[in-house]
C-alpha cells in the first residue's frame, strides 16, 4: 500500500509541479550562496584597496593609515608616524539611494581636507555631480569649527559654505549633511 500511495502522489500533477518548483528553489539558493561566498571576500579587498586610494588622495604626504576604535575612521600618520590627520566614511541617503563618502580632517578635526565619493547612485547629469573633481574642491579648506552650509544659484560668502550644484540641490543637502553628521560624531569620540 506505501508503494502504491506513493505512485499516486506522484502522478498527481500539481505535485509534480510542487516538487519540481521546491527542487529548482533549493538548487537556485544554494547556487546563490556559493557565488556570494566565493565573491564576499574579492568585494571586501575591492573597498579597502578603494579607501585606501581615497585615503592616498585626501592625504598625498601621507606614509601609513591605520584603523581606529571608532568603526569607519583611519588615524593618518606621516613617515615619523606622527597623526596628520583622520579620514572617515560618511555615508545616508541621497536623492537616489545610498551615497558614501571618505572625508579628511586635520589632527585637530579643524579644518577639512577633502572628500571622495566612494559610492553613489545619483541621477546621471545632475546628481552625480557630486563626483566631479569641481564639486568635491569646495571642501577642501573648510573650517569645521561651524557646520558646513550649501548656497543655492550665487557663490559661497562665508568660509564654511559650498555651492550647491545647479538641479541637484538635494544631492548636494545630503552631501553637507551626511558630513556635518559624521563630522559632529567623530568630534565627540576623538577629543
Amino acid at each position: 500500500m506505501g508503494n502504491n500511495f506513493l505512485a499516486k502522489i506522484f502522478n498527481n500533477e500539481i505535485v509534480r509541479i510542487i516538487f519540481a518548483l521546491v527542487l529548482v528553489g533549493v538548487l537556485s539558493g544554494a547556487v546563490l550562496v556559493f557565488i556570494y561566498n566565493y565573491s564576499m571576500p574579492k568585494i571586501k579587498v575591492n573597498i579597502q584597496k578603494e579607501t585606501e586610494k581615497a585615503i592616498n588622495t585626501i592625504f598625498p604626504g601621507a606614509a601609513s593609515n591605520s584603523p581606529t576604535k571608532d568603526k569607519g575612521v583611519y588615524s593618518v600618520k606621516d613617515s615619523t608616524g606622527k597623526v596628520i590627520g583622520y579620514a572617515f566614511i560618511a555615508e545616508g541617503n541621497g536623492y537616489q539611494g545610498l551615497i558614501k563618502l571618505l572625508a579628511g580632517a586635520d589632527a585637530k578635526i579643524s579644518i577639512l581636507k577633502g572628500i571622495e565619493v566612494l559610492e553613489s547612485s545619483e541621477t546621471p547629469g545632475l546628481g552625480a555631480e557630486i563626483n566631479t573633481e569641481s564639486f568635491q574642491k569646495q571642501f577642501v579648506g573648510l573650517p569645521l569649527t561651524h557646520d558646513i552650509e550649501y548656497v543655492k544659484n550665487q557663490k559661497p560668502e562665508k568660509p564654511y559654505q559650498i555651492e550647491a550644484i545647479t538641479g541637484a540641490t538635494i544631492s548636494s543637502r545630503a552631501v553637507v549633511n551626511i558630513l556635518n553628521g559624521k563630522i559632529n560624531e567623530i568630534k565627540k569620540t576623538l577629543k
